[in-house]
Protein backbone atom coordinates (compact mmCIF):
# COMPACT_ATOMS: atom_id res chain seq x y z
CA UNK A 1 0.00 0.00 0.00
CA UNK A 2 1.16 3.32 -1.28
CA UNK A 3 1.42 6.33 1.93
CA UNK A 4 -0.50 9.56 1.04
CA UNK A 5 -0.22 12.93 2.92
CA UNK A 6 -1.89 12.96 6.29
CA UNK A 7 -5.09 14.42 6.44
CA UNK A 8 -4.86 17.19 8.81
CA UNK A 9 -1.48 18.69 6.79
CA UNK A 10 -3.83 18.26 3.50
CA UNK A 11 -6.64 19.92 5.30
CA UNK A 12 -3.78 23.15 6.16
CA UNK A 13 -2.20 23.14 2.67
CA UNK A 14 -3.96 21.36 -0.04
CA UNK A 15 -7.41 21.33 0.13
CA UNK A 16 -8.79 24.49 0.29
CA UNK A 17 -7.52 24.33 -3.64
CA UNK A 18 -11.14 24.01 -5.56
CA UNK A 19 -9.95 21.01 -7.40
CA UNK A 20 -9.35 18.73 -4.35
CA UNK A 21 -13.09 19.73 -3.02
CA UNK A 22 -14.08 15.96 -3.82
CA UNK A 23 -11.66 15.36 -0.85
CA UNK A 24 -13.76 16.83 1.38
CA UNK A 25 -16.84 16.25 -0.02
CA UNK A 26 -15.91 12.13 -0.08
CA UNK A 27 -15.56 12.19 3.75
CA UNK A 28 -18.68 14.29 4.25
CA UNK A 29 -21.14 12.35 1.76
CA UNK A 30 -19.81 9.17 3.83
CA UNK A 31 -19.78 10.24 7.41
CA UNK A 32 -23.49 11.76 6.23
CA UNK A 33 -25.03 9.51 4.32
CA UNK A 34 -26.17 12.24 1.29
CA UNK A 35 -24.46 13.78 -1.00
CA UNK A 36 -22.30 17.15 0.27
CA UNK A 37 -21.48 19.26 -2.26
CA UNK A 38 -19.54 22.48 -1.25
CA UNK A 39 -20.31 25.48 -2.41
CA UNK A 40 -17.33 27.75 -0.36
CA UNK A 41 -14.85 27.86 2.13
CA UNK A 42 -15.39 29.91 4.43
CA UNK A 43 -12.91 31.85 7.11
CA UNK A 44 -12.04 29.44 10.41
CA UNK A 45 -9.42 29.75 12.81
CA UNK A 46 -7.13 27.39 10.74
CA UNK A 47 -5.06 29.82 9.48
CA UNK A 48 -3.63 29.98 12.68
CA UNK A 49 0.55 29.90 12.11
CA UNK A 50 1.69 29.41 15.84
CA UNK A 51 4.35 26.68 16.04
CA UNK A 52 2.56 24.44 18.71
CA UNK A 53 -0.92 24.93 16.68
CA UNK A 54 0.82 24.12 12.88
CA UNK A 55 0.43 20.04 14.75
CA UNK A 56 -1.80 20.25 17.25
CA UNK A 57 -4.84 20.98 15.51
CA UNK A 58 -6.14 22.63 12.25
CA UNK A 59 -9.97 23.80 11.14
CA UNK A 60 -11.95 24.30 8.67
CA UNK A 61 -15.11 25.89 7.82
CA UNK A 62 -17.25 24.93 5.04
CA UNK A 63 -20.53 26.05 2.97
CA UNK A 64 -22.61 22.89 1.26
CA UNK A 65 -24.85 23.31 -1.41
CA UNK A 66 -27.73 23.47 0.89
CA UNK A 67 -26.56 26.77 2.48
CA UNK A 68 -25.89 24.72 5.68
CA UNK A 69 -22.49 25.23 7.19
CA UNK A 70 -19.92 21.80 8.07
CA UNK A 71 -17.12 22.54 10.94
CA UNK A 72 -14.34 20.21 10.22
CA UNK A 73 -11.53 20.10 13.30
CA UNK A 74 -8.49 18.04 13.58
CA UNK A 75 -6.70 17.77 16.84
CA UNK A 76 -3.61 16.15 18.09
CA UNK A 77 -3.51 16.93 21.41
CA UNK A 78 -5.35 15.75 24.39
CA UNK A 79 -7.92 18.44 25.45
CA UNK A 80 -10.18 17.34 28.79
CA UNK A 81 -12.75 20.10 28.07
CA UNK A 82 -12.78 19.30 23.78
CA UNK A 83 -16.59 18.54 24.15
CA UNK A 84 -17.31 22.25 25.93
CA UNK A 85 -15.18 23.41 22.76
CA UNK A 86 -16.97 21.24 20.42
CA UNK A 87 -20.02 23.55 21.83
CA UNK A 88 -18.64 26.78 21.51
CA UNK A 89 -17.37 26.53 18.21
CA UNK A 90 -20.96 25.50 16.80
CA UNK A 91 -22.28 28.17 18.95
CA UNK A 92 -19.92 30.71 17.92
CA UNK A 93 -21.16 30.25 13.68
CA UNK A 94 -24.59 30.05 14.69
CA UNK A 95 -24.16 33.86 16.36
CA UNK A 96 -21.98 34.81 13.30
CA UNK A 97 -23.44 33.52 10.50
CA UNK A 98 -27.28 35.47 11.36
CA UNK A 99 -27.88 39.04 10.43
CA UNK A 100 -28.85 41.52 12.70
CA UNK A 101 -32.44 41.74 12.41
CA UNK A 102 -33.15 38.57 10.80
CA UNK A 103 -35.59 35.94 12.31
CA UNK A 104 -34.58 32.82 13.71
CA UNK A 105 -35.57 31.00 10.69
CA UNK A 106 -32.52 32.04 9.39
CA UNK A 107 -30.41 30.68 11.71
CA UNK A 108 -27.89 28.28 9.77
CA UNK A 109 -27.77 24.71 10.15
CA UNK A 110 -24.52 23.51 11.36
CA UNK A 111 -22.36 20.32 11.10
CA UNK A 112 -19.67 19.74 13.35
CA UNK A 113 -17.04 17.17 12.60
CA UNK A 114 -13.68 16.72 14.52
CA UNK A 115 -11.46 13.90 13.83
CA UNK A 116 -9.65 13.26 17.43
CA UNK A 117 -6.14 11.37 17.75
CA UNK A 118 -6.64 11.12 21.68
CA UNK A 119 -8.69 9.30 24.31
CA UNK A 120 -11.67 11.56 24.39
CA UNK A 121 -13.99 10.37 26.71
CA UNK A 122 -15.32 6.98 27.35
CA UNK A 123 -16.62 4.60 24.99
CA UNK A 124 -16.37 1.41 23.08
CA UNK A 125 -17.13 3.28 19.15
CA UNK A 126 -14.75 4.61 17.23
CA UNK A 127 -17.47 7.14 15.48
CA UNK A 128 -20.23 8.64 17.49
CA UNK A 129 -22.90 10.82 16.01
CA UNK A 130 -24.82 13.77 18.56
CA UNK A 131 -28.09 15.45 18.00
CA UNK A 132 -30.83 17.73 19.61
CA UNK A 133 -34.46 15.66 20.15
CA UNK A 134 -36.72 16.52 22.68
CA UNK A 135 -38.27 13.60 24.27
CA UNK A 136 -41.63 13.61 26.92
CA UNK A 137 -40.87 13.82 30.56
CA UNK A 138 -44.00 11.65 30.84
CA UNK A 139 -44.43 9.35 28.49
CA UNK A 140 -41.13 9.44 26.22
CA UNK A 141 -42.51 10.63 22.94
CA UNK A 142 -40.02 12.34 20.86
CA UNK A 143 -41.20 16.16 20.37
CA UNK A 144 -42.04 16.46 16.22
CA UNK A 145 -42.81 18.87 13.55
CA UNK A 146 -45.89 20.77 12.67
CA UNK A 147 -46.84 19.57 8.95
CA UNK A 148 -46.47 23.63 8.70
CA UNK A 149 -43.04 23.66 10.19
CA UNK A 150 -42.20 20.65 7.87
CA UNK A 151 -42.76 22.75 5.27
CA UNK A 152 -41.57 25.80 6.13
CA UNK A 153 -38.51 24.50 7.10
CA UNK A 154 -38.11 21.42 5.01
CA UNK A 155 -37.17 19.20 7.19
CA UNK A 156 -38.83 16.06 8.79
CA UNK A 157 -37.67 16.23 12.45
CA UNK A 158 -36.76 19.02 15.06
CA UNK A 159 -33.45 17.83 15.35
CA UNK A 160 -32.56 18.74 11.98
CA UNK A 161 -33.04 21.92 12.77
CA UNK A 162 -29.95 21.83 15.47
CA UNK A 163 -26.62 21.60 14.55
CA UNK A 164 -25.38 17.79 15.15
CA UNK A 165 -22.00 16.55 16.00
CA UNK A 166 -19.65 13.88 14.62
CA UNK A 167 -16.92 12.26 16.79
CA UNK A 168 -13.72 10.26 14.98
CA UNK A 169 -11.81 8.68 17.33
CA UNK A 170 -9.52 7.69 14.53
CA UNK A 171 -6.61 5.95 17.22
CA UNK A 172 -9.56 3.32 18.34
CA UNK A 173 -9.65 2.30 14.87
CA UNK A 174 -7.85 -1.36 14.84
CA UNK A 175 -10.22 -3.80 12.34
CA UNK A 176 -10.02 -4.26 8.59
CA UNK A 177 -12.03 -1.71 6.94
CA UNK A 178 -15.11 -3.02 5.53
CA UNK A 179 -17.54 -0.28 4.93
CA UNK A 180 -16.79 3.35 3.20
CA UNK A 181 -16.82 5.16 6.66
CA UNK A 182 -14.54 2.18 7.76
CA UNK A 183 -11.93 3.11 5.04
CA UNK A 184 -12.28 7.00 5.65
CA UNK A 185 -11.59 6.10 9.45
CA UNK A 186 -8.01 3.75 8.16
CA UNK A 187 -6.79 6.75 5.95
CA UNK A 188 -6.98 9.37 8.71
CA UNK A 189 -5.36 6.99 11.38
CA UNK A 190 -2.46 5.75 8.86
CA UNK A 191 -2.40 8.00 6.02
CA UNK A 192 -3.05 4.51 3.72
CA UNK A 193 -6.02 4.40 1.50
CA UNK A 194 -6.96 0.37 1.32
CA UNK A 195 -6.30 -0.78 -2.35
CA UNK A 196 -9.37 -1.85 -3.06
CA UNK A 197 -11.04 0.94 -1.47
CA UNK A 198 -14.70 2.67 -2.63
CA UNK A 199 -16.06 5.44 -0.61
CA UNK A 200 -16.36 8.63 -2.23
CA UNK A 201 -13.16 10.99 -2.28
CA UNK A 202 -10.31 8.57 -1.85
CA UNK A 203 -10.27 8.18 -5.25
CA UNK A 204 -9.12 11.75 -5.13
CA UNK A 205 -6.71 11.56 -2.52
CA UNK A 206 -5.09 8.76 -4.61
CA UNK A 207 -4.44 11.09 -7.20
CA UNK A 208 -3.86 14.18 -5.45
CA UNK A 209 -2.17 13.68 -2.25
CA UNK A 210 0.55 11.16 -3.27
CA UNK A 211 3.83 12.66 -1.15
CA UNK A 212 5.89 12.38 -4.57
CA UNK A 213 3.49 15.45 -6.03
CA UNK A 214 5.36 17.34 -3.18
CA UNK A 215 8.35 19.61 -3.97
CA UNK A 216 11.37 19.48 -2.23
CA UNK A 217 10.97 22.02 0.52
CA UNK A 218 7.37 20.75 0.93
CA UNK A 219 8.54 17.62 1.98
CA UNK A 220 11.12 18.90 4.37
CA UNK A 221 7.86 20.48 6.22
CA UNK A 222 5.54 17.96 5.79
CA UNK A 223 8.41 15.22 7.49
CA UNK A 224 8.63 17.80 10.34
CA UNK A 225 5.04 17.95 11.02
CA UNK A 226 5.09 14.22 10.95
CA UNK A 227 7.97 14.21 13.41
CA UNK A 228 6.08 17.05 15.71
CA UNK A 229 3.40 15.17 16.00
CA UNK A 230 5.37 11.25 16.99
CA UNK A 231 6.81 13.73 19.59
CA UNK A 232 3.24 15.11 20.80
CA UNK A 233 1.91 11.86 21.37
CA UNK A 234 5.35 10.21 23.01
CA UNK A 235 4.23 13.40 25.35
CA UNK A 236 0.69 12.12 25.90
CA UNK A 237 1.78 8.34 26.42
CA UNK A 238 4.53 9.68 28.87
CA UNK A 239 1.73 11.80 30.58
CA UNK A 240 -0.08 8.71 30.96
CA UNK A 241 2.37 6.21 31.97
CA UNK A 242 3.47 8.71 35.05
CA UNK A 243 -0.20 9.09 35.60
CA UNK A 244 -0.38 5.10 35.87
CA UNK A 245 2.86 4.89 37.74
CA UNK A 246 1.94 7.92 40.23
CA UNK A 247 -2.01 6.44 40.69
CA UNK A 248 -0.03 2.96 42.02
CA UNK A 249 2.11 4.59 44.43
CA UNK A 250 -0.71 6.13 45.64
CA UNK A 251 -2.82 3.14 45.84
CA UNK A 252 0.11 1.75 47.73
CA UNK A 253 0.67 4.52 50.16
CA UNK A 254 -3.78 4.24 50.98
CA UNK A 255 -3.61 0.75 51.42
CA UNK A 256 -0.38 0.73 54.02
CA UNK A 257 -2.63 3.61 55.57
CA UNK A 258 -5.81 1.86 55.71
CA UNK A 259 -3.38 -1.45 56.61
CA UNK A 260 -2.64 0.55 59.24
CA UNK A 261 -5.42 1.90 60.98
CA UNK A 262 -7.51 -2.10 60.01
CA UNK A 263 -4.92 -2.85 62.71
CA UNK A 264 -5.13 -0.03 65.17
CA UNK A 265 -9.34 -0.89 65.02
CA UNK A 266 -8.71 -4.57 65.67
CA UNK A 267 -6.49 -4.11 68.59
CA UNK A 268 -9.18 -1.41 70.33
CA UNK A 269 -11.44 -4.60 69.98
CA UNK A 270 -9.16 -7.25 71.29
CA UNK A 271 -8.78 -4.58 74.20
CA UNK A 272 -12.54 -4.52 74.95
CA UNK A 273 -13.00 -7.81 74.55
CA UNK A 274 -10.56 -8.44 77.57
CA UNK A 275 -12.36 -4.84 79.88
CA UNK A 276 -15.53 -7.09 78.72
CA UNK A 277 -14.39 -10.39 80.26
CA UNK A 278 -13.20 -8.43 83.40
CA UNK A 279 -16.90 -7.69 84.00
CA UNK A 280 -16.53 -3.46 83.26
CA UNK A 281 -19.59 -2.25 81.97
CA UNK A 282 -20.72 -1.23 78.37
CA UNK A 283 -19.87 2.85 79.22
CA UNK A 284 -16.65 2.10 81.21
CA UNK A 285 -15.15 -0.03 78.11
CA UNK A 286 -16.43 2.47 76.00
CA UNK A 287 -14.58 5.44 77.23
CA UNK A 288 -11.35 3.40 77.38
CA UNK A 289 -11.12 2.16 74.11
CA UNK A 290 -12.55 4.98 71.83
CA UNK A 291 -15.39 2.73 70.72
CA UNK A 292 -18.68 2.93 70.75
CA UNK A 293 -21.43 1.26 73.22
CA UNK A 294 -22.93 -0.09 69.81
CA UNK A 295 -19.99 -1.29 68.79
CA UNK A 296 -19.01 -2.88 72.44
CA UNK A 297 -22.37 -4.36 72.53
CA UNK A 298 -21.51 -6.49 69.48
CA UNK A 299 -18.50 -8.15 70.63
Amino acid sequence: MENYIRFDWAMKRLLRNKANYAVLEGLLTTLLEEKVTIHKLLESESNQEDEFDKYNRVDMLAENSKGELVLIEVQNNNEFAYFQRMLFGVSKLVTEYINRGEGYEKVRKVYSVNIVYFSLGHGKDFVYHGKTEFIGMHDGDVLELSPFQKQTFKVDKVSQLYPEYYILKVNDFNRIAKTPLEEWIYYLNTGIVPEDATAPGLDTVKEQLKLDRMSRDELKAYYKHLDNIVILRDNIMTERAEGRAEGRAEGRAEGRAEGRAEGRAEEKKDIARNLKSLGLTTVQIAQSTGLTEEEVEKL
